[in-house]
């Protein structure tokens, strides 16, 4: 696995932008810190900026193949899912954290980022629920057929994390395009059958935004993705 060059700017309330920036393993999930051009060493984000709040990413966070997911981990669970891009390929007005909320920080809170290779086929799945929880779920197709997707924390089905819950904003990102037999993938309640579906982007092709929908998650559902290669 390739180091890489990983970055990503925030803008809080205080009118402050922190500026994070590091290198970082691709296909391995890594804590992004502080740039050491504007403080006096890499810190974590939690650490610089106690007490204040995201108002929203001047730069998601970015890399050279693209960043699979990012979020905010808080005592080991994620509190909010971040913006993603490939570097080069983003938007230039401001982006947010999943669903558009802000968050203020408490030392402690880290930023952790997965960052993709050139040919990784991990497929990730980022929502919110209408109870403000966020959560990833990721899996790797390899040939054609059925992958069901995993929490990134806890290794459990979408329907196991969410029971009871509905998820009312959410993207996902994959390279695999045409492999993808329907576009991205299907959420299947316990008899089968689909209930919801999110369109999957390819980061080096398109900006990563995220949509809005609502499907209340059942206990034995499940994230799918189907691929024909």
């Amino acid at each position: 696995m390739a180091s890489v060059n990983c970055q990503a700017q925030i803008l809080l309330n205080s009118g402050e932008v922190v500026v994070m920036s590091g290198t970082i393993v691709e296909g391995t999930t890594t804590e992004l810190q502080t740039s050491t051009t504007y403080s006096v060493s890499a810190t974590s984000l939690g650490q610089f900026a106690e007490g204040k709040t995201i108002v929203s990413f001047v730069q998601p966070v970015s890399s050279l193949n693209g960043i699979a997911f990012a979020y905010i981990n808080r005592r080991g669970s994620i509190v909010a899912v971040c913006p993603v891009a490939v570097q080069g390929i983003t938007q230039t007005e401001p982006c947010y954290l999943l669903g558009g909320g802000s968050l203020q920080l408490q030392a402690g809170d880290t930023l952790q980022v997965m960052g993709n290779t050139a040919t990784s086929r991990l497929f990730a799945y980022s929502v919110q629920t209408s109870s403000g929880v966020q959560a990833i779920f990721t899996g790797t197709p390899s040939g054609a057929g059925n992958t069901d997707l995993t929490h990134i924390l806890s290794g459990q089905s979408v329907g196991t994390s969410l029971v009871g819950q509905s998820i009312v904003n959410h993207y996902a990102t994959s390279i695999d395009g045409s492999k993808l037999s329907t576009g991205g993938l299907n959420i299947l309640d316990d008899k089968g059958l689909p209930v919801g579906t999110c369109t999957a982007t390819d980061p080096s092709d398109l900006i990563v935004k995220e949509s809005r929908t609502n499907v209340r998650i059942g206990l034995n559902f499940i994230g799918r993705v189907i691929t024909n290669a």
